[in-house]
């Protein structure tokens, strides 16, 4: 039997899965570790590489299948879990998604689903035990984050023999590269777990500074490099939407650089290195959803807003009292929001997505639709984080003790430190091995 396999674009979705795994590491890794205090940044770094490891083995066994599997009772809500468990019958090289191997677009949307989870760890810095943050990490990917890819991601293909989710398929609100299902779900989860945690010892009162502003900025430079696979690898094949996609990119978050920029300098009087690297990020975000829908133009609309509406989110914070420690909330709830919502604005007829917005003639139709598909997984990733932060806290403890956030997570809990200040002022550096992590000499640790 042939099969519709086409070699160009296999070996794009095949290179966009890679570039979304560097999002998460090292390149979330470095932003996420940069901006926290230096006595956690291997601990942020951590949660990346954690969640990697366990959402990793979770969508081979069956999260693939319960993101994409035929929607149980036909209700749109949940892909069947078992129908693909361990991938089983996906190896057949008759298997396919569109014109690439089943196998290239498995790996393309794992990928997201280990960054998906990973972005929630921003909101938790400097404060939840690492066991706690694993057990939510598993649990929120399995009771959250596979159905709602299933309501997103999951069409029903044209002869009806794979039925998928609501938001595609029933709602039909755009959502090209996961604006609800990535950002608005991590961002809604962050916002309940940073409530359920509480707030970081000073929060307020003290100054709370990044650690290193050169992880920073290096990360978000490749957060925006892995992004053209994020949105342009979305198209599933080297082709006009996934050309689209990528100068639609480019210029919402080149345009939410300079609308972050310009807010900072009105507000506070400077344009910092945080604030551009913030603004990387918040464009990406907001275009993510609408890669596909608006045109260039209407793409430095969207990420001029975006970035100025996400300037503004991030000290509400203060003002209401929810410590989100990196700021998931302000950049990916509100820019994964507001991105999504404009698409019914902004939509653009002659686009791949051929919708018209409001803008454009469409009526106020598609806005609604944007509308309640973000509010839908907003509440929905809301709800069910909230509860399952609540019975973690419960059942194990999700904070660490007051002297572990005091000393700092990285040396209680993990035994190594970022940056070893106590190194001798002479002789020959000490050799730090796997075995002695924390800082002891050969001599010291065999001893």
């Amino acid at each position: 039997m042939n099969t519709p396999i086409d070699a160009g674009d296999t070996a794009w979705v095949l290179i966009s899965a890679a570039l979304v795994l560097l999002m998460t590491t090292p390149a979330l890794a470095l932003f996420y570790g940069g901006m926290t205090r230096t006595k956690n940044t291997l601990n942020m770094m951590m949660m990346s590489f954690s969640a990697l490891a366990g959402v990793g083995v979770l969508w081979v066994l069956f999260g693939y299948s319960a993101a994409f599997g035929n929607s149980l009772g036909g209700l749109g809500l949940l892909g069947n879990p078992l129908e693909a468990a361990g991938l089983r019958g996906l190896m057949d090289k008759n298997a396919v998604a569109g014109t690439v191997p089943a196998l290239a677009f498995v790996a393309f949307q794992a990928a997201f689903a280990v960054i998906a989870v990973a972005l929630i760890s921003g909101a938790v810095a400097d404060r939840m035990k690492f066991s706690a943050w694993i057990v939510f990490s598993l649990v929120w990917a399995s009771i959250v984050y596979f159905p709602v890819a299933h309501w997103v991601f999951a069409f029903t293909s044209a002869d009806g023999t794979v039925v998928g989710g609501w938001i595609a398929n029933q709602l039909k609100a755009i959502d090209f590269a996961g604006g609800t299902a990535i950002h608005i779900n991590a961002g809604a989860a962050g916002l309940a777990l940073a409530i359920v945690l509480g707030k970081r010892q000073g929060f307020g009162r003290t100054p709370i500074r990044p650690g290193n502003l050169v992880s920073v900025m290096l990360g978000s430079a490749l957060l925006f490099v892995g992004w053209f696979g994020f949105n342009a690898g979305s198209a599933l094949g080297a082709n006009w939407i996934a050309a689209t996609a990528f100068v639609n990119t480019l210029a919402a978050t080149a345009a939410a650089i300079i609308g972050w920029l310009v807010v900072e300098r009105i507000r506070d009087g400077h344009a910092t290195s945080l604030g551009a690297a913030s603004g990387v990020v918040a464009g990406l975000v907001g275009i993510t959803p609408a890669a596909h829908s608006v045109s260039p133009v209407g793409a430095l609309l969207l990420g001029v807003g975006v970035g100025a509406l996400c300037a503004l989110a991030v000290p509400l914070k203060f003002r209401l009292g929810y410590d989100d420690a990196l700021d998931v909330v302000g950049v990916h709830l509100v820019g994964g929001f507001v991105g999504t919502v404009l698409i019914g604005l902004l939509a653009d007829p002659t686009s791949p997505a051929g919708v018209a917005g409001l803008f454009y003639g469409g009526g106020f139709g598609q806005l609604g639709r944007q509308f309640i598909g973000a509010m839908a997984v907003l509440v929905f990733s809301f709800v069910l984080s909230f509860l399952i932060a609540i019975v973690i806290k419960k059942m194990m403890g999700i904070r660490v003790d007051e002297e572990t956030e005091r000393v700092g997570i990285d040396i209680v809990t993990h035994a190594e430190q970022a940056y070893d200040f106590t190194a001798p002022a002479g002789g020959s550096p000490m050799h730090v091995g796997h075995g002695s992590a924390a800082g002891t000499t050969d001599k010291e640790h065999l001893s």
